[in-house]
């Protein structure tokens, strides 16, 4: 889809995760929060759930991108990290696994041409926890900074352009 130059640039705020596995629906629960806030005009959050290809178009029809995702990166438990990865192997190895990996679902979307500022937050959770629907008391924080954190980062790039 082409943009004029006049047209308003679109974040693309995505979460992924399952959130009956507990902390490995920390991203889920992130963009559910961050709904809940006064957003700039042009940034859109989408709950991703465990991924799939069908999110292809929504990465396409953004300008500018942000994950958050669960990893089991090696960190304390509760890490928040950003990074901004340039291609799907700059990104940590051992992100929880859902229907498709995020690595995989950016590999198609770089092969089809994408070229847009992706950025991760990555949230370092245990794997082995048991099923829950909420999150643990680390991943619940974790999520808290992790939603200061995005709305700070969108105010400034809201107030920048």
């Amino acid at each position: 889809m082409a943009r004029s130059q006049n047209s308003l640039k679109k974040t693309l705020v995505l979460g992924l995760g399952n959130v009956i596995m507990g902390d490995e629906g920390v991203g889920v629960h992130v963009v559910r929060a961050l709904e809940k806030h006064t957003l700039p005009a042009g940034v859109e959050c989408l709950d991703g759930g465990t991924g799939g290809f069908i999110l292809l178009e929504p990465l396409q029809n953004a300008d500018r991108i942000i994950l958050i995702d669960a990893a089991a990166d090696g960190n304390p438990l509760g890490t928040v990290t950003r990074t901004t990865p340039r291609f799907s192997k700059d990104y940590p190895p051992t992100l929880t696994a859902h229907d498709i990996g995020v690595k995989d679902l950016l590999d198609a979307f770089y092969m089809q041409g994408g070229t847009r500022e992706v950025t991760l937050y990555a949230i370092t959770i245990d794997p082995r926890q048991p099923i829950a629907m909420e999150l643990s008391e680390s991943g619940a924080k974790a999520a808290q900074v992790a939603v200061i954190k995005i709305l700070k980062e969108l105010k400034t790039a809201a107030s920048g352009d």
